[in-house]
């Protein structure tokens, strides 16, 4: 009877550590008392009847006391898995992301999971596997899962440190051709507007305009410009004392931003504001040509 009150007293002592224990211990814990019990069972059969324990209490008492439920283990492994399926995909997506980049994130362009999947195989296959190997098989993924996970966010953090570097130069490289083709707009423009500011220019945007607007063919095209080569010689910075300027010589020259706030620099302005003063007050350039040599003005 000593003998069968030590053992329980072990087998109690056993589960009792057995509940604070690591989840592998639980499961070894497990095995132990079952064979306790197994072990009691087989002694009580042999024993006399007087106060004899029943044979049911003695084996599945001590060896279910403090112990995981199997269902539970199995659960928790599924959940494990689940996890693990969750950070290889996961690592895998993201290596063929880093290779469609084409991108330079460093030595590292993918993550190892081999050791990962190895284990993601065994445990997948839980029906044959052993109920004492399941949690052990189930913390290895779990840890190999934290470090592919960890792996994982490293390797992301490198591809986007890398495509925001891309998107950096990217943008440095279209603000430069930007700056490029602005500066060769306006190398254009000033090219075009020196071509224009010519005496030959300006009689060419004259004859234009002359034509387009008001409907004047060459005859009054040679009044106007036997009167502007008196006045300015087709020169749009020609300056006169009393304050007369360019081709026109308006008095004053501001008289010419009517026709555009680049007036000082632009013969084609000054052209236009010219022909306009002639429509409106002489009718035709051979009009105001008559009256010049005339009155010596006009």
């Amino acid at each position: 009877m000593l003998q069968k009150t030590r053992a329980l007293r072990r087998a109690s002592a056993a589960a009792s550590a057995r509940s604070a224990a690591h989840r592998p211990m639980t499961l070894l814990g497990l095995a132990s008392a079952t064979l306790v019990g197994i072990t009691l069972s087989v002694g009580l059969a042999s024993a006399p009847a007087v106060g004899a324990i029943n044979p049911a209490v003695a084996v599945t008492a001590p060896a279910l006391a403090g112990a995981e439920p199997l269902a539970q283990i199995t659960e928790d492994a599924a959940a494990t898995l689940a996890k693990a399926k969750d950070a290889a995909t996961a690592a895998s997506t993201l290596g063929s992301e880093v290779v469609a980049s084409g991108l330079d994130v460093g030595a590292v362009t993918s993550v190892d999971t081999t050791d990962l999947q190895k284990d993601i195989d065994k445990l997948d296959d839980i029906d044959v596997t052993p109920v004492l190997l399941v949690g052990v098989l189930a913390d290895e993924v779990e840890e190999e899962t934290a470090n592919v996970v960890s792996d994982t966010d490293e390797l992301r953090s490198a591809l986007t440190a890398a495509q925001q570097k891309q998107a950096e130069e990217e943008a440095a490289r279209v603000a430069a051709e930007q700056a490029a083709a602005q500066a060769a707009a306006e190398q254009q423009a000033a090219a075009a507007l020196a071509a224009a500011n010519t005496p030959e220019g300006a009689k060419a945007a004259a004859q234009q305009i002359m034509s387009s607007t008001y409907g004047w063919g060459g005859d009054q095209f040679s009044c106007l410009n036997s009167l502007w080569n008196k006045e300015s010689r087709w020169n749009y910075q020609a300056y006169n004392p009393s304050g007369a300027t360019g081709i026109p010589q308006a008095l004053p020259g501001s008289k010419m931003s009517s026709a555009g706030s680049d007036w000082q620099t632009n013969a084609a302005t000054q052209v236009a504001w010219g022909l306009g003063y002639i429509s409106s007050v002489y009718g035709t350039p051979c009009s105001a040509w008559s009256h010049s040599q005339a009155m010596n003005w006009y």
